[in-house]
């Protein structure tokens, strides 16, 4: 297998290898409980869409259980299956862009396989796409599941970034979406390595259109932690947008000119009341302020400087260990092709 990199992605030579006319893309992560359900019916979607060819694409992002081995005993039935295995856990985005290099299909189908989306989604994507020619069409929740906190975060998170970035993503975005071979070429071109994929796609631009979606709970704990969501909130930010750095800067600005206003009026009351410095439990406060301004200042600047330092580097987004293919187009591929080209350029 021939395969490049950029930014630690990994594909097939397309000169030698036919494409297929879609490629599914799901991640495993403590995913076996939902493997056997979702290759089922996934299966069933791409047979009423009408796919003439068609590849499904798992990633293992380092999973703890069997899914991994489970998706290998799979491609003895499924000969479309093509199962990437990561060499570490890399996280949900970086796992999916990984799929999406691999992938070969003129039309991608991105999906979570935990089926809190049914598979059969596909045919009201595809149908809107057929209908409109856009080269992504996402799903979207009209209303946000699960528990009042829940809700609260994920109105809290598309609010904050949408008010905080210039990029501008739709609230409540599904995993969910159909997209062109030009737009996921574009997508991968990009090469950031802090990956916030709802945010690349809305930047990539071409012709967007988005369709309401009902969600389900999951069956399981959600693998999304509190901790990892507010990772994801300051990557998000961070990632799309310089305006938090403004807003310290004027906040900055307000407190000296706050600060010195202050320093004014004690002088001008000392000079015509010959009153004695007065506040000093107010002035202990506006420097226990400034201070904390100060502190945060420094961690934002330290967060932007640390997504510099990992640009710069160049350090592939994930590493392939291995990709297993039962049959690619028209020509034999052994199983377990190893990938090892991730330090490469295009």
């Amino acid at each position: 297998m021939t395969c490049t990199a950029l930014g630690g992605t990994t594909r097939p030579n397309d000169d030698v290898v036919a494409r297929p006319a879609w490629s599914v893309v799901s991640t495993m992560y403590r995913s076996r409980p939902f493997l056997d359900r979702f290759l089922a019916e996934m299966l069933a979607a791409l047979r009423a869409v009408g796919a003439s060819s068609f590849e499904i694409v798992l990633v293992n992002d380092g999973s703890p259980d069997d899914s991994l081995a489970y998706a290998l005993e799979r491609q003895r039935d499924i000969a479309e299956l093509v199962v990437v295995d990561l060499s570490r856990n890399f996280g949900h985005h970086h796992a999916m862009q990984a799929g999406l290099s691999v992938s070969r299909g003129e039309r991608v189908f991105l999906i979570d396989c935990d089926l809190e989306v049914p598979p059969a989604v596909l045919l009201e994507l595809a149908a809107r796409q057929d209908a409109t020619g856009a080269d992504l069409v996402y799903g979207y929740q009209q209303a946000r599941k699960g528990g009042w906190f829940e809700r609260l975060s994920g109105g809290v998170f598309w609010t904050g970034f949408n008010l905080l970035s210039d990029t501008k993503i739709p609230e409540n975005v599904l995993t969910e979406r159909v997209m062109t071979r030009r737009f996921v070429d574009a997508l991968l071109s990009l090469g950031d390595r802090n990956l916030f994929l709802g945010g690349m796609m809305s930047w990539t631009g071409f012709d967007q259109v988005g369709v309401p979606v009902a969600k389900k709970q999951r069956d399981g704990r959600s693998t999304y932690s509190l901790l990892k969501r507010m990772q994801l909130m300051v990557n998000a930010v961070s990632s799309f947008s310089s305006r938090p750095l403004t807003w310290m800067f004027n906040a900055g600005v307000a407190m000296t000119l706050t600060s010195f206003g202050y320093a004014v009026y004690l002088v001008v009351r000392k000079l015509l009341f010959g009153d004695a410095l007065l506040g000093f439990t107010s002035i202990m406060a506006m420097m226990a302020m400034t201070l904390g301004v100060l502190t945060t200042g420094i961690g934002l600047l330290g967060i932007y400087l640390g997504k510099v330092y990992s640009q710069v580097q160049s350090r592939p987004t994930y590493i392939v260990r291995d990709i297993y293919r039962v049959r690619v187009g028209a020509l034999p591929v052994s199983s377990g092709e190893h990938a090892q080209c991730a330090g490469a350029t295009r």
